[in-house]
């Protein structure tokens, strides 16, 4: 086989090697009815809070308050976030409405 072939196909059994992986570890792991460890069962409490402050920081990083528009569409957009995912409780709302809110005031609002 040539190499244009055999490295895409390569690339493909390693991603669906770690894919497959990923899914059925835990499974092997605490399945059966074993006890989850307390640590892993803290890691599963704390770490989406913590996933998410990173994101927004790195979202945020960027902004600078010394040029217009001082940071005003990020902010709004990362309001408008919080308040639809407490209202609904729905992840794909929140991050598209945020996203929509955010492509509107930066193209019609504060051009």
């Amino acid at each position: 086989m040539s190499s244009a072939i055999l490295t895409p196909m390569l690339v493909i059994l390693v991603v669906a090697a770690c894919t497959f992986l990923t899914r059925f570890l835990p499974f092997a792991l605490f399945g059966g009815g074993k006890e989850v460890p307390a640590i892993v069962k803290t890691l599963g409490d704390l770490l989406p809070a913590a996933v998410i402050a990173i994101l927004v920081v790195y979202c945020l990083k960027g902004v600078s308050f010394m040029v217009p528009p001082h940071g005003f569409p990020e902010f709004i957009s990362v309001g408008i976030v919080a308040l639809l995912h407490i209202w609904k409780r729905n992840n794909l709302l929140s991050i598209g409405g945020g996203t929509l809110a955010y492509m509107v005031l930066i193209q019609m609002v504060f051009i």
